[in-house]
Formats: C-alpha cells, sequence, structure tokens
C-alpha cells in the first residue's frame, strides 16, 4: 500500500480515524492549500505545523477549485500527483481533499485543535478561526520562507 492510499483519505474515513486520535488526547493541527508546485517554504511550513500537535491534517484544493482561486494553467500539478508528493512527508499524517471554494465547512468537519496558515495574515483573517476559538482551539499564522513561492517559482521559469 502506498503512502498517498494509506494518507489521502475520503472525509467520512478521516473522520472515524479522528475519532481514535481523540480518544487517545492527541492534537489535531490542520492546514490547507495548493500545494502545486512543492518547494522549500512549504516543506519547513509543513514540517513546522506538523510541530504544533500530534499530527497534521492537510485540506487539499481540488484541481477545478485551484482552477477558480488561480485561474487558467493552474494547477500545474495534477491532484493526485500533489498528494502523492504531500504523502511522501513524514510530518503529513492525513490529506483530505475538498473542491469548495471555502475551507471553513472543512475545518467545521476536522474539527481541528490547532488551525495554521502561513503568510502575512493576522489569526482573526484566517478562514475558520472563529469557529476553532469557540471550541476552545488555536489558531496559528506561521512566516513564508522568504523568495519562496509557487508564483514566484513560475515567474522564474518564465523567464527562462
Amino acid at each position: 500500500m502506498t503512502a498517498t492510499v494509506r494518507k489521502l483519505l475520503q472525509l467520512d474515513t478521516l473522520l472515524k480515524r479522528l475519532t481514535q486520535h481523540r480518544r487517545r488526547r492527541q492534537r489535531i493541527v490542520f492546514t490547507n492549500g495548493c500545494f502545486d508546485i512543492l518547494h522549500v517554504g512549504h516543506v519547513r511550513y509543513l514540517r513546522s505545523a506538523r510541530r504544533l500537535g500530534d499530527l497534521l491534517i492537510v485540506g487539499l484544493n481540488t484541481d477545478e477549485s485551484v482552477r477558480r482561486i488561480k485561474g487558467k494553467g493552474r494547477p500545474v500539478n495534477t491532484l493526485a500527483d500533489r498528494a502523492e508528493i504531500l504523502a511522501a512527508l513524514p510530518f503529513v499524517t492525513y490529506l483530505v481533499a475538498f473542491e469548495t471554494d471555502s475551507v471553513e465547512p472543512l475545518i467545521r468537519a476536522v474539527h481541528p485543535d490547532v488551525l495554521v496558515k502561513g503568510g502575512d495574515y493576522k489569526p482573526a483573517q484566517v478562514v475558520g478561526h472563529r469557529f476553532v476559538r469557540a471550541c476552545g482551539g488555536k489558531v496559528i499564522v506561521l512566516e513564508h520562507a522568504q523568495g519562496r513561492s509557487t508564483t514566484h517559482t513560475l515567474q522564474r521559469l518564465g523567464r527562462r
């Protein structure tokens, strides 16, 4: 069984597994994104996010939702490829794909102890922050690695 098969779960299967983790009093960390072209900034971010709890769940935008968010020509990599790459990272516990424009319904279903986002957000700007805080969880914003982004990578490739 490949890491992708073990880690990329349907939501109902993920929720059953999370029940088991909660019984063991494990701290659940959640983040989300497109993760279209994985780069060192993503790896550092996900590693840091995982350190905030016992397991890390990554909500992964479907190809169609990436197109709606990022525009024509994206994603560069398919959901299957993005999931396989992320599943290879030892600090990613589970992946779950979502196709909605907002990740909030997924956050409400997962009910994480820690909601993590990267970038220049303030915690109050992170989608799902009110729900997570109302349930006693934390919202943490991690810094981006300077000069490391998918957009930056694509721009550099376009100059060549």
